[in-house]
């Protein structure tokens, strides 16, 4: 359970990766692959970030553990941990897109029980905690709850590159979802679970995330009402191929589709 300082840290956490990463947002920088076989980029916005939280953590909460996607992970004394992904969306972040957020997510025992989302150039803020989700933006702070869809053919779905993320097997998977939906989008990293949340997008089908992808992702999605699982409806805390949906009557009908 998160507490009224866990929440309150979160903010301190999320306010000091925004002041870390906003200067690099639109400007030219150095890139860095770190792929092997695709391009996966790592800026300095990245590093720096992580290490600004990091440093926060280990002088305010010595005794919880850290995992970050850039430094790896820093064992606790008790059962809490820090899990970090500085730039969800580095490859948007250098394309000037801001479809990238900071993620933060508390565990207690390996579960999620907070998670942020932070997008500070648009200066919104999703926290989900508690089976609730709220977002801070320039007008205030607005509980929210992901729209109802019960069948697939309303639904609007998003993946973030059906080319870069998935195998032949698994884009043909999500293919069969796609021909059925409404309407589907590419893009979005973690910014699309925020749209899920608002009520906008219904479907997100991701392959291949880590645990720093989805453990923020998990408390924001539930807390708006929606559901997040595996391909095959089973839990994904982390990480690997993920579905979230706003409604579960659509999400049953696109695990039957990614089946088979």
């Amino acid at each position: 359970m998160a507490t009224d300082d866990d929440i309150a840290f979160a903010h301190k956490l999320s306010d000091a990766a925004g002041s870390v990463i906003l200067p690099y947002f639109r400007q030219r920088i150095d890139v860095t692959d770190k792929g092997k076989g695709f391009f996966d980029p790592v800026t300095e916005a990245d590093k720096g970030a992580e290490r600004a939280m990091r440093a926060i953590i280990k002088a305010e909460r010595p005794d919880d553990g850290i995992l970050g996607e850039e430094y790896g992970e820093e064992k606790g004394t008790n059962a809490r941990r820090w899990v970090l992904d500085p730039v969800d969306g580095t490859r948007a972040f250098i394309a000037g897109q801001p479809m990238w957020g900071t993620l933060i997510a508390l565990e207690e025992n390996e579960r999620a029980v907070m998670g942020v989302i932070d997008q500070p150039f648009l200066k919104e803020r999703f926290i989900g905690h508690d089976g609730g989700t709220t977002m801070t933006d320039r007008s205030g702070t607005r509980v929210l709850a992901a729209r109802r869809c019960a069948e697939l053919s309303d639904a609007v779905i998003c993946t973030t590159h059906p080319f870069a993320h998935f195998g032949d097997a698994m884009r043909a998977q999500y293919r069969r979802v796609e021909q059925v939906a409404r309407l589907s989008r590419y893009g979005g990293d973690c910014y699309a679970y925020a749209l899920l949340a608002m009520g906008f997008i219904d479907l997100v089908i991701e392959a291949d995330l880590k645990r720093w992808d989805v453990a923020a992702i998990i408390p924001i999605v539930e807390g708006a009402g929606g559901v997040v699982s595996d391909w095959q409806g089973r839990p994904c805390h982390a990480g690997g191929a993920v579905i979230a949906s706003g409604d579960l009557h659509v999400h049953a009908q696109a695990l039957k589709l990614l089946a088979g």
